[in-house]
């Protein structure tokens, strides 16, 4: 069931919002050559300790996962799509890292997601970075009161697939509220016009997920969270949590 929320409610989630930004700002400052992405989780779990927040997904456990997850972050390296536990692997020159953070403040949830090259770029990377960030800006763009789910969809796998990148298989956004993954489901490639309606109080992430090479595909490590390219093509994900309301889409995990 979707629920809208009110403006003082969207103000709460605007709080936790601005607690996610603020840890995934950390993370990405301390993320050099050398870090490993345990040390950058335990950035991540001191922001949010200190707001007073909680980590929405240290001990997250869906049906599908064999084990509840071990981190506070999502950290996914190269061609690791999403899901990354945060272990004590260290970043290399070059690697292309995704972090996705959500906390809970006062009851309410933030969900956000950067990715960036740690030390020297490789344009193509680059290139797949500015990609699903320009995908997600698409996306956002069309969260306006009377547009349709499939308008979001449409905008964010429009812009992927311009640029000839793949769009994980099975995955999307979500809603967000008391809980971190609420009706609806929010795809990344679809048809204009199609799906639920937008109305003023939708709380929704938007999470594109774009991976080289033009295939959807992806496979499960080991750990059974980790989603990887079957081939090892780099992958990228950008993700913001936004209110729908009357004046337009608003941001509510920026900083």
């Amino acid at each position: 069931m979707v629920e809208l929320k009110s403006p003082g409610e969207i103000q709460a989630l605007r709080e936790a919002g601005r607690v996610v930004a603020q840890a995934l700002a950390a993370v990405r400052a301390e993320a050099r050559v050398g870090v490993s992405l345990k040390e950058l989780d335990e950035v991540a779990a001191d922001v949010i300790a200190a707001a007073g927040a909680k980590p929405a997904f240290l001990n997250y456990h869906p049906r599908w996962a064999p084990t509840p997850f071990d981190g506070v972050i999502c950290a996914s390296v190269n061609d690791a799509i999403v899901h990354g536990v945060p272990n004590g692997y260290r970043i290399a020159d070059g690697d292309l890292v995704s972090i996705d953070c959500g906390a809970f403040l006062d009851g309410w949830c933030g969900d956000s997601a950067i990715s960036f090259i740690v030390g020297t770029v490789n344009p193509d990377d680059q290139a797949l970075i500015d990609a699903c960030d320009a995908a997600l800006a698409r996306g956002i763009e069309q969260a306006r009161v009377g547009n349709k789910i499939g308008d979001i969809a449409y905008a964010v796998g429009g812009e992927a697939r311009r640029d000839g990148y793949g769009i994980l298989a099975d995955h999307g956004g979500h809603g967000v509220g008391r809980a971190m993954h609420e009706d609806p489901h929010v795809p990344n490639d679809g048809r204009p016009g199609r799906g639920l309606k937008l109305s003023e109080g939708l709380v929704i992430a938007i999470e594109p997920m774009l991976i080289t090479g033009g295939s959807d595909a992806y496979r499960h490590d080991a750990d059974g969270w980790t989603l990887r390219s079957p081939d090892g093509r780099r992958a990228a994900h950008s993700e913001h949590t936004i209110a729908v309301t009357a004046e337009g889409p608003v941001i509510l995990t920026a900083l």
